[in-house]
């Protein structure tokens, strides 16, 4: 059995990947070459998903209206002794399965099993917006009043999203990408579009 065990440097990029459920890792291998290979979505513990920032605001770490990504990542830089305790405090663990990454530009897998468009794609709860739903938004940037008004398609779900007017936003990838999404706890409006 070929065996091989990936290291992150930073167990918060192992946190982000637990969150969001795929990701891409670039793999130095013992040549000096670096492989790239996305990592999706395989399972998880079946323990319940408790959000690290919920966490640091029961510990009066932070304020609620603190709590964003960026946020986080600062009070762990700030408590490095702590950071293990911040991850202990999330019981579910994600399981994944490594894919090729044979085009950069294609997004990973939603749960509706089609690749995922930055800026069109959303994670909705499916026992509210079926898969496949296009869904007009109205809400704004993070921010700031940037509107954010726009088609998306319904492609994607996550433990976190959970009722009928509750959507996550799919950014894309990159650093751009992971600072947006860290930000984003907007009000939305959302219409879901359905034939007559």
């Amino acid at each position: 059995v070929d065996e091989r065990r990936e290291v992150l440097e930073d167990p918060l990029d192992a946190l982000v990947l637990h969150i969001q459920g795929s990701g891409r890792l670039s793999i130095r291998q013992a040549d000096g070459s670096v492989q790239r290979v996305r990592v999706a979505y395989a399972g998880h513990n079946d323990q319940p998903y408790k959000s690290v920032g919920r966490w640091l605001i029961e510990q009066g770490e932070l304020k609620p209206e603190q709590a964003s990504w960026p946020a986080i990542k600062a009070w762990a830089r700030a408590n490095p002794k702590r950071v293990n305790e911040l991850l202990w405090s999330n019981p579910r663990y994600v399981f994944f399965r490594e894919e090729p990454l044979p085009d950069p530009t294609v997004g990973p897998k939603g749960a509706q099993a089609v690749p995922l468009t930055p800026g069109r794609s959303i994670a909705v709860d499916p026992q509210s917006v079926p898969y496949g739903t296009p869904v007009w938004l109205d809400t704004t940037e993070p921010l700031s009043s940037t509107p954010l008004r726009r088609l998306v398609m319904a492609q994607d779900t996550g433990s976190a999203i959970t009722g009928a007017v509750r959507a996550d936003y799919f950014w894309g990838w990159g650093d751009d990408a992971e600072a947006q999404a860290g930000r984003m706890k907007q009000p939305l409006r959302m219409w879901v579009l359905w034939p007559r």
